[in-house]
C-alpha cells in the first residue's frame, strides 16, 4: 500500500517534470483520492480512535493507517 502510493508519487512527479499536467493531476487524484477513502473508511468504520487516538490518528495522515 504505502509503496504503491509512492510510486505514483513519483509518477507523478515524472510527469510535472515532462510538462503534462493533465496526466500529473489525474495520478494524484486516482492515487490519493483512494488512499483518503480507506483512512477514512478505517477511523470511523472500524472505530480506530477508540485506542490510542493521537498516535492513530498520526499513522492515518501519514498513510500508514492500514499497517496498524
Amino acid at each position: 500500500f504505502v509503496a504503491e502510493t509512492a510510486a505514483a508519487l513519483c509518477l507523478s512527479a515524472a510527469y510535472r517534470s515532462a510538462g503534462d499536467r493533465m496526466w500529473q493531476w489525474l495520478t494524484l487524484l486516482f492515487a490519493l483520492l483512494p488512499c483518503a477513502l480507506v483512512q477514512l473508511s478505517l477511523v470511523f468504520i472500524h472505530r480506530d480512535v477508540s485506542r490510542d487516538r493521537p498516535l492513530v490518528l498520526l499513522l492515518h495522515l501519514l498513510q500508514l493507517g492500514p499497517l496498524v
